[in-house]
C-alpha cells in the first residue's frame, strides 16, 4: 500500500472521530477498519450541500437516474464520494467549473449544459452496443464514467468530456480478460505488445470469450496505438495497470468517431500525492500516464488529466463573492485540499 493511502487512511479516520458520531466499524470485503463507516452512514461522509435534506441531494439523484451506487461508498477513501462531494456539488452552480473546463481542457468550452454521474449515451452509442458489454447499468458491470460534462463550445458547437475520478487506488487495474478463470488459455501472451498488436482478434482473450456470462469486447474495433505507442508500449495497455484507461479511451474514441459530437475527451481527474497512480504503468513501459497516455492512440477523442487541488485552488481563487467558502473549507478539513 502506498504512503498516500496510508496517510489517507490517518487523515480519514481522524475525521471521523471529529464528525461522525458512531464508532462502531463498517466491513469491507469481510474485514473492519476505522475508516469504514457502518453501511447505513455512508450518507455522513458527503458534503451537506448534496445530503438528503439539501436541493442537491446526490442521493434522490442517483435514485432518480437509477444509478448503482459503488459497492465502497461507506468507505471514507471511496473516490466515487469524493466526485460527488467536489464535483457533483456544483451541479447547480456551474459557472465556476465551466471557467476551470475552458481553463483546463478546451478553450472554447463556454458553458456546461449538463454534469451527470456513471454517464451512459443512448444507442447506439451506449456500453451495450459500442463496447459489447451487455447486461450492465449506470455504475455497475459497464464502462460508465465517474463523471461527465456535456458542454456548450463556441461557434454553436457541443462537446462531451469523460472523466474518471481517482483518489487513493494505485492503478487503473489490470484487464478481466486476463484472469484464468474466464478461460484465457494463455495470459503471458498479454505482457508482449507485439503479439497483441498484430492480431488482437486471436491474441486478446476480451475477444474470445469463453463463459456464458461473457461476450466478445470491442474495446480494439475503436483503439488504434500510433507509431508512438507502438515504439512505447511494451505489453497491452489494459494487461497490467491500464484496464480503465483503455475502456474509456475506447468509449470516448467511439462516441467521437459517430460524429456525435464536436469535440470528445477523455479525462482523468486524480490527486496530485498519489504518485503510485501517476507511475502506475511503469512496467507497460508508460512511466507516466499524465504525460504519455494520449500520445499512445491515433484517434478523434483527446485525452487530459487535472488534479483536485487545481479545481480546489481555482475555486479559492475566483470566488470573489465568497460563495463556496464553507464547502472550501470543509474539503480542507475533510482531504487536505
Amino acid at each position: 500500500m502506498s504512503t498516500f493511502s496510508k496517510d489517507m487512511e490517518k487523515t480519514q479516520t481522524a475525521w471521523r472521530q471529529r464528525h461522525i458520531a458512531t464508532r462502531e466499524q463498517g466491513t469491507q470485503n469481510g474485514v473492519q477498519y476505522p475508516w469504514i463507516l457502518p453501511k447505513n452512514h455512508w450518507w455522513e461522509s458527503l458534503w451537506p450541500g448534496i445530503r438528503l435534506d439539501s436541493d442537491n441531494s446526490v442521493e434522490r439523484y442517483i435514485k432518480k437516474a437509477k444509478i448503482q451506487e459503488h459497492s465502497g461508498v461507506h468507505n471514507l477513501k471511496s473516490s466515487w464520494v469524493l466526485c460527488a462531494n467536489l464535483y457533483f456539488a456544483h451541479r447547480c452552480d456551474r459557472r465556476l467549473l465551466t471557467r476551470f473546463l475552458a481553463d483546463h481542457v478546451d478553450r472554447r468550452i463556454v458553458q456546461i449544459e449538463c454534469l451527470e454521474l456513471e454517464w451512459v449515451e443512448e444507442a447506439p452509442l451506449d456500453p451495450s452496443s459500442l463496447l459489447g458489454e451487455p447486461g450492465g447499468r449506470r455504475g455497475a458491470s459497464q464502462t460508465s464514467p465517474d463523471v461527465a460534462f456535456v458542454v456548450s463550445l463556441q461557434n454553436g458547437g457541443r462537446g462531451l468530456i469523460l472523466t474518471e475520478i481517482k483518489f487513493t487506488e494505485h492503478s487503473f487495474y489490470p484487464c478481466s480478460g486476463r484472469k484464468k478463470e474466464y478461460g484465457n488459455p494463455d495470459p503471458e501472451r498479454c505482457l508482449s505488445a507485439q503479439t497483441v498488436f498484430n492480431d488482437p482478434g486471436s491474441q486478446c482473450h476480451l475477444l474470445n470469450w469463453e463463459t456464458k456470462k461473457r461476450t466478445n469486447r470491442q474495446y480494439w474495433d475503436h483503439i488504434e496505438i500510433s507509431q508512438i505507442g507502438l515504439h512505447t508500449l511494451q505489453k497491452c495497455p489494459a494487461a497490467m495497470a491500464g484496464y480503465q484507461l483503455f475502456r474509456q479511451t475506447a468509449l470516448a474514441e467511439g462516441i467521437a468517431k459517430s460524429g456525435r459530437y464536436d469535440l470528445v475527451v477523455s479525462a482523468v481527474a486524480y490527486d496530485e500525492r498519489n504518485k503510485n497512480l501517476v507511475h502506475s504503468m511503469r512496467s507497460t513501459g508508460v512511466e507516466d500516464f499524465t504525460e504519455e497516455w494520449g500520445a499512445l492512440i491515433n484517434g478523434p477523442a483527446r485525452f487530459t488529466t487535472f488534479t483536485h487541488q487545481e479545481w480546489v485552488s481555482y475555486v479559492r481563487s475566483n470566488d470573489t463573492e465568497g460563495h463556496w467558502r464553507k464547502w472550501l473549507d470543509w474539503m480542507n478539513e475533510r482531504y487536505g485540499y
